[in-house]
Parts: structure tokens; C-alpha cells; sequence
């Protein structure tokens, strides 16, 4: 049986917002059954401070994803958090954070990984429910498009393709289905990335003010200005796969389906997550514990 996950322990990073610039610091609680993943601002008082992170509560998709509840309150840059939650099975979990964004770390899932495998995950009395995807639903931008199909998997399979004008990225893909285990040996790793080109617009905009090479891939023409080069020669494809798995964790339960993107990104795959839950025909709800009631049915109507 499939059943529910949170922490045993609590734990707790700081560091910088990669936006922002600001430091924060992130307390992981563990969450009853049924929770889902909730951010709490206890910076702010007086106000509404709880975020439930959920798709319909994505309020802004520029260079990340960040979520916002009624009052206004907001929490930045929550996909790799995300991303390290979904990828290691944790379906509870309270977030406590008293800055705008959670901390960059070294722009990759890695850190919130060690840090949930280290606090231990605890298995919870209820079994967990999956999205099962019915019938496939498309998301296309020009050249970019990103889809949800049905699968015969129990996990998330996920295919994605990147295209740059740029001998250093190029085009590169990856396949992969993320099974227990696989998320932390394969994508964890891999850093967020940009262009110095950018940096100066991008600070124009309130964006990138934490960013520096100790948090971020970043290419300058046809050379990897951080010292230390590239952790594999892929690495960009299997961070734009870490987003996206932190991006469909939004849609509020794992998915059991095929993701298949072409040039993805934070707005792509909101717009997806909302357009499956906008079409009940696309998806229902799955749990091993119903599947075993409906089995039982069947064998006491054959009997």
C-alpha cells in the first residue's frame, strides 16, 4: 500500500534569495495526513501568513514560481524546495520562512534533499492519492509546448528537450522516470543557469539581485564562468526536468502520467498544472487502497 509521507524532525536552512537578495531562513516541520505542503510567513503578523502550495495559488512565473495567497503575502522561488518534496516521496510538510523567498542555497535541490533525508521521513496511516491521467492535455507557446499524457506507470515519467542558439547548451534532452530514488541520483544536482548578457535587465526588473556564481550556472558567450565548470555536461536540460518536477508538484498529489516538454519553463508548466485541473475528463483521482476495494469487488463478483 502507498502511503502518505512527512519528516520525523524538524529542520532548518538560511541563506540569500537569488531574487531578492535578501537572507531567509526555513524551518521544515512535519504535517499531518491530508496537509499537503504549506508555507507559513512568521515575518509577518496581523496578516494572513499561510501559502498552501498549490497551482491555483501561482501568482507570478518570471524567471521562477511564486505563490500567493488572498492577503497578498507571498513566497518566492519555491520550485527546487518543491522539486527536493516531491522527488523524495514527502506528501506533509509545513514550511516556515520569515523572508519573501526561500534561500537559493547552491541553486540546485540539492541542500533541501539532505536536509529531508536527514530530519527522516516518516510513513503516515493514510494512503496517498495520485493523479491519474486520463486523457492527454497540451499546452503550445510558439515553439515551446509541454504536455500531460496517460501512462500504465504508477510514477511520473518525463521527457524534456531544450534548444539554444549556444555551442555551450545546444540542444540537449533526457528521459526519465522518477521512481523512488531516482529524483536524488539524477536531477537534485543540477543548478539553475543564465546568461551574463541578462544580468544587468534582469536586476533592472527586481530580479537577480542574490544571484553570483556560487548559485547559479552562468554562460558568457561560449564559456561556463564558474570555475568549477559544469557538474555534468547536461546539466541544463536536468535542471529545467528538476523544475518542472517541482512545478507539477503544485497540482496538489503526485502524478501518475507522462510529461513530455519542448522548451519548458515556470509559466509553461503552470498553465499546464491549471488546464488538467480545469478538465475533469483529463484526470481522477487513484489510491492503491481503492484499487484494492475495487479489486475485491470484482473477485467477490466472480465468485
Amino acid at each position: 500500500m502507498d502511503m502518505q509521507q512527512t519528516i520525523e524532525r524538524p529542520a532548518m536552512c538560511a541563506g540569500i534569495g537569488v531574487h531578492s537578495g535578501e537572507k531567509s531562513r526555513l524551518v521544515l516541520k512535519p504535517a499531518t495526513a491530508g496537509t499537503g505542503v504549506v508555507f507559513r510567513r512568521t515575518d509577518l503578523t496581523g496578516r494572513d501568513a499561510l501559502i498552501r502550495a498549490h497551482a491555483e495559488n501561482v501568482s507570478d512565473t518570471r524567471m521562477n514560481t511564486t505563490l500567493s495567497n488572498e492577503d497578498g503575502v507571498s513566497v518566492a522561488v519555491v520550485e527546487h524546495l518543491m522539486a527536493a518534496v516531491s522527488g523524495l516521496g514527502i506528501d506533509n510538510l509545513l514550511v516556515e520562512i520569515d523572508g519573501p523567498e526561500v534561500p537559493i542555497m547552491d541553486g540546485s535541490s540539492a541542500v533541501f534533499c539532505e536536509l529531508l533525508l536527514q530530519a527522516g521521513i516518516r510513513t503516515q496511516s493514510a494512503s496517498r492519492r495520485r493523479i491519474r491521467i486520463l486523457e492527454t492535455v497540451e499546452i503550445v507557446d510558439g515553439e515551446k509546448r509541454a504536455s500531460l499524457s496517460p501512462s500504465p506507470d504508477q510514477h511520473l515519467t518525463m521527457r524534456a528537450r531544450i534548444e539554444y542558439d549556444n555551442n555551450v547548451i545546444g540542444i540537449q534532452q533526457m528521459a526519465l522516470r522518477l521512481a523512488p530514488g531516482m529524483f536524488a541520483r539524477n536531477l537534485a544536482f543540477a543548478r539553475t543557469y543564465g546568461f551574463a548578457r541578462d544580468v544587468d535587465m534582469l536586476r533592472s526588473m527586481g530580479l537577480a539581485r542574490g544571484g553570483s556564481l556560487d548559485n547559479a550556472v552562468v554562460v558568457d558567450g561560449e564559456e561556463i564562468m564558474n570555475p568549477e565548470g559544469l557538474r555534468t555536461e547536461d546539466e541544463f536540460v536536468r535542471h529545467k526536468m528538476l523544475d518542472a518536477v517541482g512545478d507539477l508538484m503544485l497540482a496538489g498529489a503526485p502524478i501518475a502520467g507522462a510529461y513530455d516538454a519542448v522548451r519548458p519553463g515556470h509559466a509553461l508548466n503552470n498553465q499546464l498544472v491549471r488546464k488538467l485541473l480545469a478538465t475533469p475528463s483529463a484526470w481522477c483521482w487513484e489510491s492503491d487502497e481503492a484499487e484494492a476495494e475495487a479489486s475485491g469487488a470484482r473477485a467477490r463478483a466472480a465468485l
